[in-house]
C-alpha cells in the first residue's frame, strides 16, 4: 500500500508541474570533453575522437548525454541510485523505483566545440498505467540549444514504479 501512495502523489506532482518550461544551463561544449564521449561511445573515427583534426566535429549524442554544466554536484543532488534529485519530475525524496522507458531523439543541427548549450524541458505527459500498484508513465520534452537555435528535440519517457 505504501507503494501505491508514493505512485499517487507522483502522479499528483506531475500533474500539477505539466506543461512548466523550465531552463538551465548546461555550460559550453568543451572539444576535449566532446572526444573524450566520442571515445567512451567506441568511436575511432578521427574527426571524434581528436579535438585537434581539420574537421573535428562533436558527436551528435553527445549533447543528449548532458545533465549538467560543470561537474562537481555535491551528493545531495543524487538519488540513491545515482540518478540527480530532480531529473525525474515529481519523484525527488520518494522511494520510488525509475526506469527508462525509451527516448526520440530529433537532430536538428550539430553542437559544435564552443557553443554555450541551454536545455529546455517540460514534462507533457502523466499516464497511470497497470491495475492495482501498477506504475506512472511521464513524458518529458527537452530542447537544446544555442545562440544559433534548437540543436536537439528529445522525448523521454520515464517508467515509474
Amino acid at each position: 500500500m505504501f507503494r501505491n501512495a508514493e505512485l499517487e502523489l507522483v502522479e499528483e506532482r506531475a500533474r500539477a508541474s505539466m506543461g512548466t518550461w523550465e531552463r538551465r544551463s548546461l555550460g559550453v561544449v568543451r572539444a576535449e570533453d566532446a572526444a573524450e564521449f566520442a571515445r567512451a561511445a567506441g568511436e575511432s573515427t578521427p574527426r571524434l575522437v581528436d579535438p585537434g583534426h581539420a574537421d573535428f566535429a562533436v558527436h551528435p549524442m553527445y549533447v543528449v548525454s548532458l545533465l549538467r554544466g560543470a561537474p562537481g554536484a555535491d551528493a545531495s543532488e543524487f538519488r540513491p541510485d545515482g540518478m540527480y534529485r530532480d531529473e525525474v519530475p515529481g519523484t525527488d525524496g520518494l522511494g520510488v523505483r525509475l526506469m527508462a522507458g525509451g527516448q526520440a531523439v530529433r537532430w536538428i543541427a550539430a553542437a559544435r566545440a564552443g557553443d554555450r548549450i541551454e536545455l529546455r524541458r517540460a514534462l507533457t505527459g502523466v499516464e497511470r498505467k497497470g491495475s492495482g500498484e501498477g506504475f506512472v508513465l511521464l513524458t518529458v520534452e527537452k530542447v537544446y540549444g544555442s545562440v544559433r537555435g534548437t540543436l536537439v528535440e528529445v522525448t523521454e519517457r520515464f517508467i515509474v514504479r
